[in-house]
């Protein structure tokens, strides 16, 4: 690129991105049905496995990295 190329790109407005999709659907819109489903899928799955313990060997690790770098 020249200079005069540098220079327009700066002058030009930036191309404007479509909105982003809301943080949360809305009651009663598929997305909610969909969310919906998903969490309750997941649950479903997944909550036996996030109540079980840390292991220890893990938990050790945590530590020892913890002690080795105390600026994290």
């Amino acid at each position: 690129m020249d200079e005069r190329t540098d220079k327009r790109m700066l002058a030009e407005p930036a191309v404007e991105t479509a909105p982003s999709r809301p943080e949360r659907a809305r009651k009663g819109t598929p997305d909610a049905a969909f969310d919906l489903w998903l969490q309750r899928g997941l649950h479903a799955m997944y909550d036996d496995v996030a109540r079980e313990p840390i292991p220890e060997e893990l938990l050790r690790l945590i530590e020892q990295d913890r002690a080795q770098d105390p600026k994290k």
